[in-house]
This record gives C-alpha cells, sequence and structure tokens, in this order.
C-alpha cells in the first residue's frame, strides 16, 4: 500500500512584516481588502497545524496542490516554507504553486516560489521539465506504484481574476511524460491547482477556472487509470474525468485551514490508498473536529460522471 495525504490552499496569513507600499496601487489591495471581509474571520492557524501533523503521522507522501501564501508576501513565503520544512522532516513533501503564489508579475519575475519551494520539486525526470513562471514543470516523483506528475497552472493574473494556464510548454512535455516507460507501468497522480473539471459558463472559467483544461484532458487521454489532485475551489469534491482510455478520479481538497460547519468545506486533508497494483484502494477525508484537536474521517463518493 502506498498513502497519498492531500493538503490545499493553506493561505498562510502573516502578520509580520506587512507594508502599504507592497499592497497598494496593484492587485494585492483586492486581496487585502478579501483578507479582511472574509478569509481573516475563518482562517484558523491552529486547524492548519493540526492538518499537517496528522498529514505527517498518516501518510507516506504528502502533496500540496498550491496556495500556499495569501499574497505571496515575503514573509508568507517565509513561513509558509518553516511549515513545509517541519513536515518534510517527518515524511516526503511535493508541492505546487497556485494563483496566489505567482500573484503579481513581479513575484513571477524574482522566481520567490522556486526559490523557497524548488526543494520540494526534484524531478526523476528533469529532462522532460520546462522552464514555466512557477520553476520547471512537470516535475515527475517515481514512488513504488505510482508516478506523481505535479504541474504548475499558476500565471499573474489582473485584479478580480484568478483563472490558470498549464500552456503548451507543460502540455507537450505532459504527453512525453505519459507514454514514459517507468510513468506507464505505474499509476499516475497529477498535481495542478486549477480544477481539471469545470461545468461552468466558459466566461466564469476564464475568471477563474483553468482556461486550457480541454488540452490538459487530450494530453491524459492515453490514461486508462490515475488520479488528478488539484485545490482552488475550497471545497472536498469527487469527479470521474473520462479519458479515450477509461477514467481518471479527479479529486479537490478542502482549504486547509478553514473553519466551516460544511464538513465538505471544513479544513482537513484527503487520503488516498493506492494497492501494489496501482489500483485506488480508499479515499476518504479526514476533518477537524470542531475541537480543533481530533480528525473525523468522512468518504470521498460523491463522484459524479463527466464526459
Amino acid at each position: 500500500m502506498f498513502r497519498i495525504a492531500h493538503v490545499s490552499d493553506l493561505h498562510v496569513l502573516s502578520p509580520r512584516g506587512f507594508e502599504w507600499r507592497r499592497v497598494l496601487f496593484n492587485k494585492r489591495v483586492t486581496g487585502y481588502v478579501n483578507l479582511l471581509l472574509h478569509r481573516a474571520r475563518v482562517y484558523r492557524r491552529a486547524y492548519l497545524d493540526a492538518v499537517l501533523s496528522a498529514a505527517a503521522a498518516w501518510a507516506d507522501h504528502v502533496v500540496v496542490t498550491g496556495d500556499v501564501t495569501n499574497l505571496a508576501l515575503e514573509r508568507e513565503f517565509e513561513e509558509a516554507r518553516a511549515l513545509v520544512d517541519a513536515l518534510a522532516r517527518q515524511v516526503e513533501v511535493t508541492v505546487v504553486p497556485g494563483n496566489h503564489d505567482v500573484y503579481l508579475p513581479s513575484v513571477q519575475a524574482k522566481r520567490r516560489f522556486p526559490h523557497h519551494f524548488g526543494a520540494f520539486l526534484q524531478s526523476d525526470l528533469p529532462e522532460l521539465a520546462r522552464e514555466v513562471p512557477a520553476g520547471a514543470f512537470p516535475c515527475v516523483k517515481l514512488r513504488g506504484p505510482v508516478a506523481i506528475v505535479a504541474l504548475s497552472s499558476a500565471v499573474p493574473r489582473p485584479p478580480f481574476v484568478a483563472s490558470g494556464r498549464v500552456g503548451e510548454p507543460q502540455l507537450g512535455a505532459l504527453r512525453r511524460i505519459v507514454a514514459h516507460p517507468e510513468v506507464s507501468r505505474r499509476t499516475p497522480v497529477v498535481l495542478v491547482h486549477h480544477p481539471p473539471v469545470d461545468d461552468r459558463f466558459r466566461l466564469r472559467v476564464i475568471r477563474d477556472g483553468l482556461v486550457d483544461l480541454d488540452r490538459l484532458r487530450a494530453a491524459l487521454a492515453p490514461l486508462s487509470r490515475g488520479l488528478v489532485l488539484f485545490g482552488h475551489l475550497h471545497i472536498r469534491v469527487h469527479r470521474s474525468l473520462r479519458t479515450a482510455a477509461g477514467a481518471l478520479d479527479a479529486f479537490a481538497a478542502s482549504a486547509a485551514a478553514t473553519d466551516h460547519p460544511d464538513p465538505a468545506v471544513r479544513a482537513g486533508f484527503n487520503a488516498y490508498t493506492v494497492g501494489d497494483d496501482g489500483g485506488l484502494v480508499s479515499a476518504e477525508a479526514h476533518v477537524v473536529a470542531p475541537d480543533g484537536g481530533t480528525m473525523h474521517r468522512i468518504p470521498l463518493d460523491d463522484r459524479k460522471e463527466r464526459t
């Protein structure tokens, strides 16, 4: 058995080092308003600590599907890196970026995400990676019965836009990775921040979805089975993503520090067990209880077919 803990959307908030000059006159001002009006009211650092501790104790590998920071401020990166460093002392970790981690063109230009999290993206097939705004992707980790394939959908966007794009360089590399013998004999576990299944109107997808999701699905079409793990939605989702050869299980994890009465939204992590034959044995969510210290387990059984 190989156990994968899926954590997403940490949105680490740091009261240290906040400077108005870093917020005014750019997209961060809208993010800061959202922080004041909403996110800070439901964000619980104690829940995040409990989730990471429980994930490390349960899993063989922890994957984080983006938005580790809130406004991509340097203090947030530093605190998020400290959390992931502590996690990595107990279990192997893979981290992909979200739109909040490449918040502005200046953050992209300074390569803040790869500077802080590149150590968790050391690929076993580095010759197939391409340089994109958030670093070298796709990153492939060959672990027992699975091949973890990390993608970046994070690109800077204007205010009120949170959409992502994988882009043709990564997609071309992904097509070669899917066909690679070391990957094809394992079960692929694809990581991406933005949702690869999206039933909303095209304008909504353009605003805050994955704008090239059809091209991503085309690159995954040769796969008969596998997992696609994502975040961004702040709610647990399980969908079936049909391919030319079969179907993939697509899972979203909730935001890892959110206090919410709905267990599908409440802080926690998704837990997947993969058998030695590469089949998915179980999928469940470990959710923070109202006392903030214990975890409840709930099944991830809301799968709906998608064409």
